[in-house]
């Protein structure tokens, strides 16, 4: 069943999470660890990250440095029909822009198809940390939009150079990210909702946001979006505040803003532990309400918030 399926078909709010692939060199003990740990909520899916190669200078001594191009967490393939041999969970590895060429992207597609894993989150992916905007790999795609491109003609048969797929497996279906504050490259939330239109007139079946705090700017996002045509499940992504750095981290790194009830309390905090335990409180609060609202599924980015997801879980599922 695909996953707009498993979403849709959920009598109560679905629950679903994203995990990273392990570092290089480290196994994946503490991966089925989360996912152990996350399995009591009836996850329908489980999205798995990609990450691009980024230049890092490597110390040779005598104050000489040498550039090495270095990928930290390879194995998004690998990773997912791992987790779907291990638990029989449906799996979502994401297919970035970013960092990848066509061909390593119809090789990444021949791959799952062979491992029978069809769904897929389709992303451009940021830029890399060395650049100030993002820029394309040569051959690559500039738009999720290239990309889709690109699985729909897959999905058709035919290969980037236009040659036949002779035997065609099961097609691939698909989700995108969107953002109800807008992406960062948008020039206001409008022209952002457009990109979002065209990509489900392309064939996107679900879309899941940015995390965000203020769930009022979730509920304006999915009217303006309904207003626009656009009725695809729209799944709120969601992380809980998780200490006392990310007060000023957090908007800095995913252009979200802090709703000022939760930043006046976190001002309050003395601790790391307080600022979690606030984060795990307000997580709740903002997990009824979605859920209240009739939200199809929440699916959480679980990156240094494992026990805190499982304490919010244990609440509202």
């Amino acid at each position: 069943m695909k996953v707009v399926e498993l979403i849709k078909n959920t009598e109560r709010t679905a629950f679903s999470f994203e995990v990273l692939p392990p570092l290089k060199g480290t196994g994946t003990d503490k991966l089925f660890q989360t996912i152990d740990l996350l399995r009591e909520f009836d996850p329908k899916y489980v999205n798995i990250t990609t990450h691009r190669s980024e230049y890092i200078y490597k110390d040779l001594g005598d104050g000489l440095f040498r550039r090495e191009l270095l990928r930290r967490r390879p194995g998004t393939v690998a990773v997912a029909a791992a987790i779907q041999h291990k638990y029989g969970l449906t799996v979502v590895p994401h297919i970035v822009c970013s960092g990848s060429t066509k061909e390593e992207i119809e090789y990444a597609l021949l791959d799952l198809q062979f491992l029978g894993i069809t769904d897929l989150l389709l992303l451009r992916g940021d830029k890399a940390k060395h650049e100030s905007t993002f820029v394309a790999e040569p051959n690559g795609h500039v738009h999720t939009t290239d990309l889709i491109e690109q699985v729909n003609n897959y999905n058709r048969g035919l290969f980037i150079n236009g040659s036949p797929i002779k035997s065609l497996g099961k097609p691939f279906s698909y989700g995108v990210a969107c953002y109800p504050e807008k992406h960062e490259e948008a020039p206001n939330l409008e022209s952002d909702l457009q990109w979002l239109k065209r990509k489900v007139a392309m064939g996107a079946e679900y879309a899941v946001t940015q995390l965000f705090f203020d769930n009022a700017k979730y509920f304006q996002f999915v009217e303006m979006a309904r207003a626009e045509g656009i009725n695809i499940p729209i799944v709120p992504g969601i992380k809980p505040f998780a200490k006392l750095s990310q007060l000023t981290v957090v908007p800095k790194t995913f252009k979200v803003d802090l709703p000022q009830a939760l930043a006046s309390e976190v001002a309050k905090c003395r601790t790391d532990e307080d600022a979690r335990c606030l984060g795990v409180e307000w997580c709740i609060h903002q997990c009824r309400e979605l859920m209240a609202h009739g939200v199809p599924s929440l699916h959480f980015y679980t990156v240094s918030a494992v026990e805190s997801i499982c304490e919010v879980a244990k609440q509202i599922f």
